[in-house]
């Protein structure tokens, strides 16, 4: 009997979840729900689907949540998209999985090619929206800090997934690729009984993290070409590429996708940002600002077809290779691998808020308030409960942002 089966009969699993039965359109609607409410980039949306479905209604257990998390992350695309993707597939199949991943991104979609519109009709040129976007990208800042907390309560479970999520974010920050720190903490981890060979590990990533800082590389080129009008079959072509590289992390789309479209004198990289920004504030993945870059870019056409081209690795690898990702999952001889990866990836992302935050900051003119708001918001975040809360602190944010910080 397999996940699918058991799930559409609401019976127990294998790892001790239960789905409940149910029909395609309410699954449609359940994600097009959570979709609604993905505000705070991927590290929320995690945390919000690990409570509704893994806390909350139990469709699958917490050992084996946060093995999915690691496998998901290591494979390109958005992994809140893709793990949307493959709870509906443990619920009602392949049409269950493409339903919840339609579902999940449709809201921010729509939202995004509206805003889009308002931007390039409005907005572009004005500096009294500088002070908005900024005041809202301070307090997902503040969004982000909370889930991440949260979702590390749930992975580091000793000392030692401390110590890998620990020497993952510092590898991070010191510049080194994020497969590093997630093959050295899968096998630190899997090998800890072996102190010798856990050492030979650490030895080998600290000098792959070296050789790759003192090489210098940057991740991409941006290439100046002598056009700046973008074709459809380009922004396809721009998108597909920035999915099929967002390896570690939706994060790691935004240099692929500025190198073929910043570079190419497509789009300015002020309006880059303000769409970076913008996906920040939208309920959706945060890979949704490739949306906005093709609207200004190449319009209504040119936003179908980038995010065509960076949703389609998402939905791809899930929905071809569903089988194979359960098997990796249900294999007892990895899971100690798999959370070691996990704790790498808290490690990672917490580097990845860093660098948020160190990019937010070179934009604020006036510190104190800044660290105001971002106290005010991490404080609203941490106590307060319920799916308002995030929305409201994204409407105080723009609030005081459009009071103080343009002044």
């Amino acid at each position: 009997m397999t996940n699918q089966d058991a799930g559409l009969r609401g019976e127990s699993l294998p790892d001790g979840g239960a789905v409940p039965p149910i029909a395609l359109p309410a699954l449609f609607l359940k994600f097009l729900r959570f979709g609604a409410l993905a505000f705070g980039g991927p590290v929320a949306q995690i945390a919000m689907l690990r409570q509704a479905l893994v806390e909350e209604e139990r469709w699958i257990d917490k050992p084996r949540f946060n093995r999915l998390l690691a496998v998901l992350q290591v494979l390109p695309g958005p992994e809140a998209h893709e793990l949307c993707v493959h709870l509906g597939m443990i619920a009602r199949g392949r049409a269950g999985g493409l339903l919840a991943g339609l579902g999940f991104m449709l809201p921010g979609f729509v939202l995004m090619l509206l805003a889009g519109w308002a931007y390039v009709t409005w907005v572009a040129g004005r500096a009294g929206w500088s002070g908005i976007l900024l005041g809202v990208q301070i307090v997902v800042l503040a969004v982000i800090l909370r889930s991440v907390v949260r979702i590390g309560q749930h992975i580091i479970e000793n000392r030692l997934l401390g110590l890998i999520a620990f020497a993952s974010l510092a590898a991070t920050l010191l510049g080194a690729p994020f497969w590093i720190p997630l093959l050295a903490g899968g096998l630190a981890y899997a090998l800890a009984k072996r102190p010798a060979l856990v050492m030979l590990v650490v030895a080998v990533a600290v000098g792959l993290a070296v050789a790759a800082s003192l090489l210098g590389v940057p991740v991409v080129q941006p290439i100046p070409l002598a056009h700046t009008s973008a074709g459809a079959g380009a922004l396809f072509l721009a998108g597909l590429k920035g999915g099929l590289l967002t390896f570690g992390g939706a994060y790691t789309a935004i240099p692929y996708v500025r190198a073929d479209t910043v570079g190419r004198g497509w789009i300015g990289d002020a309006a880059f940002l303000d769409g970076i920004a913008l996906a920040g504030v939208l309920p959706a993945p945060l890979v949704i600002f490739a949306t906005f870059v093709g609207y200004v870019a190449g319009g209504l056409e040119g936003a179908l077809m980038i995010t065509a081209g960076m949703f389609l690795p998402a939905f791809a690898f899930s929905l071809i290779f569903f089988e194979r990702l359960e098997a990796v999952i249900e294999h007892p001889a990895l899971h100690r691998v798999l959370e070691g990866v996990a704790a790498a990836v808290v490690g990672v992302i917490a580097a990845t808020f860093v660098h948020l935050a160190q990019a937010t900051a070179g934009r604020v003119m006036v510190p104190v308030l800044a660290l105001v708001l971002f106290a005010a918001a991490l404080a609203a975040a941490w106590r307060l409960k319920g799916a308002w809360v995030t929305p409201a602190i994204m409407l105080a944010g723009a609030l005081v942002g459009w009071w103080l910080l343009t002044t």
